[in-house]
């Protein structure tokens, strides 16, 4: 084994998110600090849509990933700040090909209407130097508190073969219907 230290993406992924669970609405709406009706905005606005499983009628449940809660974070963190909806969506839309190993790299500036993606503390600095930062978000720093914070909250086992989870919920009406 390598004796050198760990870089900071591979230590948070030691203890960070698992890709094979999702979390509910009640739980994504309460780690990332948003209200139900503003979840369900943002995933029928496809601002963040939950990419495990959407909605499909009545009684199903969507699923969001720990990337997406990240995202819902984010978001609600340049809300916080008076980015308006219009700017954050071009924001989001160029984080979207983004993983968590990817948004970990980055910390997002902003001037108060353009928000800027910074992969070095030169390039912060570079921006701030310029007057064209006002405010950061340093990505890492959300991941580190989500990865701490999401543990302790319920979540739902996903199958590895696309399309075959469960919702836990759905299968119980089921049965008792059978």
């Amino acid at each position: 084994m390598n004796d050198e230290p760990m870089g900071i993406q591979e230590a948070l992924f030691d203890v960070g998110p698992d890709e094979h669970v999702g979390y509910r609405v009640p739980t994504a709406c309460q780690v990332a600090g948003i209200t139900y009706r503003q979840l369900d905005y943002w995933a029928r606005t496809k601002l963040v849509v939950p990419s495990i499983r959407s909605a499909k009628g009545s009684g199903s449940q969507r699923l969001y990933s720990f990337r997406d809660i990240l995202v819902l974070k984010i978001v609600k963190g340049l809300l916080d700040t008076g980015i308006s909806l219009q700017n954050i969506r071009l924001a989001v839309e160029k984080l979207r090909d983004l993983g968590v190993n990817d948004l970990v790299g980055i910390t997002l500036v902003s001037d108060g209407t353009t928000v800027y993606q910074c992969r070095s503390n030169e390039e912060v600095i570079d921006l701030l130097a310029g007057g064209q930062g006002v405010f950061g978000i340093a990505v890492p720093g959300i991941v580190k508190e989500l990865t701490g914070t999401i543990s302790s909250f319920p979540y739902e086992r996903i199958s590895a073969i696309p399309n075959t989870e469960v919702d836990e919920l759905a299968e119980r009406r089921r049965q008792r219907s059978s």
